[in-house]
């Protein structure tokens, strides 16, 4: 009888590390969100490791007095590796390997493979994969010697391995294959964000730190059937759809990719496309969840971001989700936003403010009008239905009398 084997994973422990530049700066909450990142990533914290210093060392991103304290508490945490908190040059990636012998990663890297392993749609997945390959690009030598140490975990998802074993020329021209089909992929949005002007549906942007509970707030308002995981990054894949508002209005719903801090560069040129739909929205809802003590820091990374993508003078309505988890807390405020509601998408309450309020900053652009249509104009009912608000119709010996909300261009048809 052949014997059997069994194969086990072996789960990475790692050591988180972080540089702290300044008294008072957020270090440490960034810390505990790295190590979130890497619970997602699927491996477990062994330790960390804080140091206080003017600025990051270049050489090895902490002094040589911590990198042999990190040597010291990797035996004694029997620890698999390192996760630093910041993005890592070539150097520091390579000079930290050669004096901790050991697996050597950074913030980026983690992020990258959380999104490898939640990329599902082929857009997607080749944005995850042009962000790795482009992260990777100077950093072959290291991660090869790396990977071929330990064989897997954090980092290994997406292309991989095989990536790292092909030349720099080879990866190159894959990046300006996978950049070919994504500008294939924006000319395709472009041309569905084109049609949705000409039907002049108006659209809002859902934006929100990650695991605010966008994709909750999207499934409660539509029955979209986006996943729902209380974990960093468990969506990535925008999703649109249409929500029907009191009045027979309608708008369209767009979810984005949740941000985050250090959000890496390569992640937000690779997704500028998917991001863009904010930039395009007629509203931003931005979600912020109301149980997080960091919830302040959260909605100042976001409009940060925001900013970073060129979207400004928009309308921001902030919704201040999981107020059924937020008990005990002090209120919060965003002095930054146009309006701000207070709701629970898990539960539901709060969502028919929301629709509402849509609906009144909807009528803020059309026009009221009574009129009187004769029946063989009657074809202008189906634009006003289609446009604008149809409030009521009766139809007489002369005529269908109208109340309506309606935009300019068909008030002018109407006179």
């Amino acid at each position: 009888m052949a014997e059997e084997f069994k194969i086990e994973e072996t789960e990475e422990r790692v050591i988180l590390v972080g540089v702290s530049e300044q008294d008072g700066d957020d270090t440490e909450d960034s810390l505990a969100e790295l190590g979130e990142l890497v619970g997602t990533a699927g491996a477990s914290v062994a330790g960390t490791l804080i140091q206080k210093r003017e600025k990051i060392h270049p050489a090895t991103y902490v002094g040589s007095g911590k990198v042999e304290e990190l040597a010291e508490l990797l035996a004694e945490r029997d620890a698999t590796g390192i996760v630093c908190d910041d993005e890592l040059s070539p150097a520091q990636l390579r000079n930290l390997e050669e004096a901790l012998d050991t697996k050597v990663m950074d913030r980026t890297l983690v992020i990258l493979d959380i999104f490898a392993a939640h990329a599902t749609t082929s857009e997607g997945k080749i944005q995850v994969e042009l962000a790795q390959l482009k992260y990777r690009l100077g950093r072959l030598t290291g991660l090869g010697r790396s990977m071929s140490r330990l064989g897997g975990g954090i980092g290994t998802r997406g292309p991989g391995e095989k990536k790292l074993e092909v030349d720099r020329r080879l990866i190159k021209e894959r990046i300006a294959g996978l950049g070919r089909e994504l500008k294939e992929i924006q000319r395709h949005r472009d041309v569905t964000r084109a049609q949705r002007t000409k039907n002049k549906v108006p659209v809002a942007a859902i934006v929100g730190y990650t695991n605010a509970g966008k994709s909750t707030l999207l499934n409660r308002l539509t029955g979209a059937g986006v996943l729902e995981e209380d974990k960093l990054f468990a969506t990535l894949d925008p999703t649109t759809r249409l929500l029907s508002l009191p009045g027979r209005q309608e708008i369209l719903l767009t979810d984005t990719v949740g941000f985050i801090r250090k959000l890496p560069h390569h992640l937000i040129e690779a997704f500028k496309s998917t991001l863009e739909e904010a930039r395009y929205a007629d509203y931003i809802l931005h979600v912020v969840d109301s149980s997080n003590p960091q919830r302040e820091k959260q909605m100042d990374i976001v409009y940060k971001t925001l900013f970073d993508l060129g979207i400004r003078e928009k309308t921001v309505i902030t919704l201040f989700n999981k107020q059924d988890v937020a008990s005990g807390l002090e209120p919060v405020r965003d002095f930054k936003a146009d309006y701000a509601l207070f709701l629970s998408a898990k539960e539901g309450s709060g969502l028919d403010d929301l629709k509402d309020l849509l609906c009144r900053l909807l009528r803020e652009n059309k026009i009221y009008v009574e009129r009187t249509i004769s029946y063989t104009d009657a074809g202008i009912l189906q634009q006003i239905r289609k446009q604008g608000e149809l409030l009521a119709e009766e139809y007489e010996a002369d005529g269908i009398r109208i109340c309506a909300y309606v935009p300019m261009e068909l008030y002018g048809k109407l006179e």
